[in-house]
């Protein structure tokens, strides 16, 4: 939340604001409009009651009033979720795309071995990524929809990995005073579960994204627009403390014979409870995006938002 002061002449005001400390002078908090934030979030994991929360405890650790609404892909079939859950507590795109919001978040989804255009519901998730340019102010992505995204919108392909990036990785912080990494130390930890990523070679070729924190072994892990209407999270920040060891023991179950989560079970130890290290980390990047770019950026009137694409 921002700090208000009575006028700009504060000595301190022109050092904060150069470090992207939101400051608001009263004339400012005097003329501001409050409302709920209106946020929908693009489920497209097939666990979807277990990410519904896993993001939603983190929407609600603000002090801001945030109005969700929940969205599915119609073309997709979903073998995990239960229909009733499905039709009950989600949207599809025709029902939502007359509506505008403040943000979006596409979540990830276990298809990142396909090729984008061979998913079934990839014409759809197109449709909605074009639609969110123009009707949403700020824009989520996180792992697969952070890949698709970036393929979407820019081209930039994904490649497949070695093999599987699974675990609790240390990353740099590009920009300290970006308002997105605002409260974070100079290193953080952020959990990985992906077969494939982008290249930061890709990624430096356009003029319009840069680069807030990336790590030497799991590469980069948040991209943005230079405007703020998009973020791409390459790995799981929201994810539970025992949601790789579910993810490993599932794998192992099938015969994969998966390698032990990095930096995850203390001593390699896959019967100890694992560490929960990066909660805070999600906690003040979920938000800063919330605070800075959604809650700050949008217009009261929803309908006033303009695509970037101009």
């Amino acid at each position: 939340m921002p700090i208000k002061i009575q006028n700009s002449e504060l000595p301190a005001y022109k050092l904060l604001e150069s470090e992207n400390i939101f400051v608001m002078t009263d004339h400012r908090a005097m003329t501001q409009d409050i409302r709920p934030l209106k946020i929908i979030i693009l489920n497209l994991m097939p666990t979807k009651i277990e990410t519904e929360t896993q993001l939603l405890r983190l929407l609600g650790n603000t002090p801001l009033q945030v109005d969700i609404e929940l969205l599915r892909a119609a073309t997709h079939v979903s073998k995990n979720a239960p229909l009733d859950h499905l039709t009950t507590f989600y949207k599809t795109f025709d029902e939502v795309k007359n509506n505008f919001y403040d943000g979006m978040i596409i979540t990830g989804a276990p298809v990142e071995l396909m090729e984008f255009e061979d998913v079934d519901y990839w014409d759809e998730l197109c449709s909605i990524m074009e639609w969110s340019t123009h009707n949403v102010y700020s824009t989520f992505h996180i792992c697969w929809g952070a890949q698709a995204g970036l393929y979407y919108h820019y081209g930039i392909p994904k490649y497949k990995l070695d093999e599987k990036l699974s675990g609790v990785y240390v990353h740099r912080v590009m920009d300290t005073f970006h308002p997105l990494m605002r409260g974070f130390d100079d290193k953080i930890l952020i959990p990985h579960s992906r077969y494939t990523g982008n290249h930061r070679s890709e990624i430096r070729k356009h003029e319009e994204l840069e680069i807030l924190a990336s790590s030497n072994i799991a590469g980069v892990a948040i991209v943005a627009t230079k405007n703020g209407r998009q973020f791409f999270i390459s790995g799981h920040a929201e994810y539970d403390r025992n949601t790789l060891a579910n993810e490993y023991f599932r794998d192992r179950n099938k015969g994969i014979n998966p390698e032990l989560p990095y930096n995850y079970f203390p001593g390699n130890d896959p019967r100890a409870l694992p560490s929960l290290s990066w909660r805070s980390y999600a906690t003040i990047l979920y938000s800063n995006w919330l605070n800075y770019y959604v809650y700050q950026q949008t217009p009261y009137k929803l309908e006033d938002i303009k695509g970037f694409k101009e």
